[in-house]
């Protein structure tokens, strides 16, 4: 039995509950975290990895929806520049491309202009990208140009056919390591995070809520108990009401699997390409740990729960297909190296409909009793408003409770302007010079201003203790274990990192190996 009583006892360990855990440690409330699994374990660390407002929701007139998206990304970015960055992404055109696919927008152009036959104009592709600059009042990145392809970077690894191209801003984001932040950000404002810790069940008890966790390693039962309880379990969501806490309800969720493959580096630039299909669908073409390319995302019906979501063959040949009819030079099955799918738990209002109002999030309380606050839906981009609206429908049960407060506050090691990643790379260089550039810069990237924090006192490589594979050492490793929650080798190769692109089987297992002799 737990001594403590806690205000918030928060189920899920994706964005959405390390950022509610964040916001409201951050107020000075008491906040424990249950994960059944690892901190982004899910939907959190497969993501397409951008702060994005969402274009094509344009076609659909969901202007609140992608403004609120597009005020957030310079809010964030401005928060954690080591796992953030501006992109600049590509939208080739050219006058004769189709699209099947029906939106209010392609209903209203076969009305006004029938002769475009599912045609877009410049025009108005242009109009979207004007609205998009300026709809979240942009400060910090640039707006869109036009680009003459022809000759160019940008235009190398492109079919020739097309000539022009519409060039805007969005922002990458490292989705995993956003969501360990956030949880160790709660932590030390006092939150208590537990990681491979199962709830399974949990009762109102007059007041209270009675919760009973398991720990998923050793069998351990622990009874917790807590004035109100926040569902963040993404695809579990509904799965949580009805089953681990037993309440009816009408609200729910459709499960929608999103694929990516990962394949050979496919150009030699930075920018991203943005690619429209005749099915309406877009895929992203992004830059990808240096030496890779990612592409996704496909949008599928997610049946089962408990089937874990994988990339299956008709996907990873869509993608395929789909990315060829842009590139000059086609790619194959050989070229992908690695696949990934997340599954997005998007809000069901009973129409069942798959327009871009249910990517939108809902918050759901259930006041009867000891109060049970329970999220649906949500995208990345948001998380931070999210976790704001979300203490907004807490605070009446909490009085005095403080106002917002996370808007202008960097996650660890996220202290320093944006624009000066390459300054930090250069400083850890010279004061570190065992360290090649390809090392210098993930670790910036990884851990910021902490990065110094971790290697203090090196002298040399061997120094760091025992050398894993692709830069990887024991110093680091130990961070990730006493810092970030990691237990396992795929914790830190797949989730905390992409070091498992680089690594071979046997340099994973030797890590994990280690990792469980040395908890």
């Amino acid at each position: 039995m737990s001594d403590d009583t806690y205000d918030l006892f928060i189920i899920g360990g994706g964005i959405n509950g390390t950022g509610i855990a964040r916001d409201a440690a951050g107020r000075g409330m008491s906040v424990a975290l249950a994960e059944m699994n690892d901190l982004a374990w899910a939907t959190s660390s497969a993501s397409t990895k951008l702060f994005h407002g969402g274009l094509r929701y344009l076609e659909y007139f969901e202007f609140n929806l992608v403004k609120k998206a597009l005020v957030e990304r310079e809010t964030l970015l401005k928060a954690m520049p080591h796992i953030s960055w501006p992109m600049r992404f590509v939208l080739p055109y050219h006058a004769d491309m189709r699209f099947e696919n029906e939106t209010p927008t392609s209903k209203l152009l076969n009305t006004v202009m029938p002769w475009m036959k599912g045609r877009r104009p410049a025009w108005l592709i242009r109009l979207g990208l004007f609205m998009y600059d300026n709809l979240g009042g942009r400060k910090i990145l640039p707006g869109t140009d036009t680009l003459h392809l022809p000759g160019t970077p940008e235009g190398a690894p492109l079919d020739p056919k097309f000539v022009k191209a519409y060039e805007y801003s969005d922002c990458w984001i490292e989705d995993s390591r956003l969501v360990v932040l956030n949880a160790r950000d709660a932590e030390q404002r006092g939150a208590r995070v537990m990681t491979r810790t199962k709830v399974l069940s949990a009762d109102r008890d007059g007041d209270l809520w009675r919760i009973v966790t398991e720990d998923v390693t050793t069998g351990e039962q622990t009874t917790h108990t807590a004035k109100m309880i926040v569902n963040a379990g993404g695809p579990w969501v509904e799965n949580i009401v009805r089953q681990t806490i037993r309440l009816n309800t009408t609200e729910g969720i459709r499960l929608v699997r999103g694929s990516h493959i990962v394949t050979k580096r496919l150009f030699d630039h930075d920018k991203c390409y943005f690619f429209q299909g005749e099915d309406g669908r877009i895929i992203f073409a992004i830059p990808y740990e240096t030496d890779f390319t990612l592409i996704g995302t496909t949008d599928a019906e997610h049946n089962e729960l408990d089937q874990k979501p994988v990339c299956t063959p008709e996907e990873r040949d869509y993608l395929i297909d789909f990315v060829n009819k842009y590139l000059k030079r086609d790619i194959t099955t050989d070229d992908v190296v690695w696949t990934y799918s997340g599954v997005r738990p998007l809000y069901d209002d009973g129409a069942k409909s798959a327009t871009a109002a249910t990517r939108d999030y809902v918050l759901s309380v259930d006041d009867n009793g000891a109060p049970l606050l329970s999220v649906f839906g949500g995208k990345i981009t948001t998380y931070r408003k999210l976790a704001e609206q979300a203490m907004a429908k807490i605070a009446p049960f909490f009085p005095g409770t403080p106002g917002d407060w996370t808007s202008e506050v960097p996650l660890p090691g996220g202290d320093f302007p944006v624009g000066d990643v390459a300054r930090l790379i250069a400083e850890l260089e010279a004061k570190y010079p065992f360290l090649d550039p390809f090392w210098a810069r993930r670790l910036i990237r990884a851990y910021g201003t902490e990065a110094d924090t971790m290697l203090d006192g090196a002298t040399t490589a061997a120094a760091l203790g025992t050398a894993f594979g692709a830069t990887l050492t024991e110093r680091e490793i130990r961070w990730l274990m006493t810092h970030e929650y990691a237990r396992r080798a795929e914790d830190v190769v797949w989730r905390r990192s992409k070091m498992g692109l680089r690594m071979t089987p046997e340099q994973i297992q030797a890590l994990d190996d280690w990792m469980q002799a040395n908890r």
